[in-house]
């Protein structure tokens, strides 16, 4: 499994979970390219049928009042509207709008990190099974176990009555 370097973990920073997706937004995004948020929108505009609702959407007044709040920032000053915010494959499709080689180098890298993340959970699902197995089997154990400790204490709590010597006996 690939490991998250320092790079990678900036961008995974930037990475949230949004109605069952892993997005971006679009202003990290245009920061990662380098270029406005409002020419991101605008080149996304130009192009919109290359993103459908699967790629980028827009989020909610909730949503991104839940998401402010994650990354700790006010609600004076900034932005006057939700942001859009781009899947992995709306990622993809960006930097086939914005054609400069940064963005293209990017989208790669962030590409790489979704991929990275994917890894990361088909690892964790693994890990899970085995947890879940393991449980299994303990539980198994843990039975045979309580029936060791009930037959432990049927012994101690037997009376020590005396009993018959044991061994060869000398009659005389």
């Amino acid at each position: 499994m690939k490991e998250l370097n320092a790079g990678d973990q900036e961008i995974a920073e930037k990475i949230y979970l949004i109605r069952g997706h892993k997005i971006m937004l679009d202003k990290d995004l245009a920061e990662m390219y380098g270029v406005e948020t409002k020419r991101l929108i605008e080149q996304v505009n130009r192009n919109s049928l290359r993103f459908p609702p699967e790629f980028m959407f827009r989020l909610t007044n909730e949503e991104f009042d839940v998401l402010r709040s994650q990354f700790a920032t006010s609600k004076r000053g900034g932005r006057r509207y939700a942001p859009y915010v781009f899947t992995e494959h709306g990622i993809l499709m960006l930097s086939s709008v914005l054609n400069s080689k940064q963005a293209i180098t990017m989208s790669i890298k962030i590409i790489e990190v979704f991929v990275k993340f994917r890894e990361m959970l088909i690892s964790h699902k693994d890990l899970l099974l085995k947890f879940e197995q393991l449980e299994k089997l303990v539980i198994h154990h843990d039975d045979e176990i309580q029936s060791i400790f009930q037959a432990l204490k049927q012994l101690i709590q037997q009376k020590n009555e005396p009993r018959e010597p044991i061994g060869f006996k000398l009659n005389g």
